[in-house]
């Protein structure tokens, strides 16, 4: 599978070392987020390979929905449950959940439907910024706080017609940003499709913290740091 070299499992215990979640963050989802760095002091893993591995080790349903609800840092032992039912939560040994799944409908386990749907919606989503959400905050002038660009992964949803799919891609389709005080919540949805045809729709929502004023020097700068450590990466030997 496309994900192992990306997390470890033993006892029942799914551990991910913040180099694994890094090199997924940016050989997969092309997200160059600092806060996925092994050693930055607000470190998490991407919730997106949480949602990667709920895919592997369940299956696609065709109706699901996945909720954030806490950043899983370097070291945390994460219990997968077996035999869930449709409603289930990935947690500690604590009991603290990181990840809520919603899901129900027909479901595939078919591995190349899933690492293609996988692949396809993580590199939409580690897009984000600054591709899709500059362009949103400039929209409704507002920006992030530059010294603390906090942007925070609420949830996604998705919802197919069927599943006798075999090459599915997203497409952006519509953007939103909902703003109450200085927070606000972006909704970016997406379409699903096989060829040309559209087989499905998606929502993935962020919530922006710390808002002010939207400056175009300061944006662009932030936006230049981020996809200069982008090309050196990808420049590297």
């Amino acid at each position: 599978m496309f994900l192992n070299r990306f997390y470890s499992e033993k006892n029942g215990l799914v551990r991910i070392s913040a180099d694994q979640a890094s090199n997924f963050a940016k050989d997969i989802s092309g997200d160059f987020n600092s806060i996925h760095d092994p050693g930055n002091r607000s470190y998490c893993v991407p919730g997106d390979l949480l949602f990667a591995l709920v895919l592997t080790k369940y299956g696609l349903s065709r109706r699901m929905r996945f909720t954030f609800t806490g950043m899983v840092r370097d070291g945390a032992e994460l219990i997968f449950p077996d035999l869930p039912g449709d409603q289930f939560a990935i947690t500690d040994q604590k009991g603290k959940s990181y990840l809520q799944v919603e899901r129900n409908g027909e479901t595939s386990s078919n591995a190349h439907l899933i690492e293609k749907l996988t692949r396809n919606y993580v590199a939409f989503s580690g897009q984000n910024f600054p591709h899709i959400l500059v362009p949103l905050m400039a929209e409704h002038q507002v920006m992030i706080n530059p010294a603390r660009p906090l942007i925070i992964y609420d949830s996604m949803s998705f919802a197919f017609d069927h599943l006798t799919v075999t090459e599915p891609r997203l497409d952006l389709t519509e953007t939103t940003l909902e703003i109450t005080g200085k927070r606000a919540e972006a909704r970016l949805y997406f379409q699903i499709y096989e060829d040309d045809q559209p087989i499905g729709t998606g929502l993935k929502k962020l919530i922006l913290s710390g808002l002010r004023p939207y400056e175009e020097a300061t944006i662009q700068k932030l936006s230049e740091v981020y996809l200069t450590r982008r090309d050196a990466y990808r420049s590297a030997p």
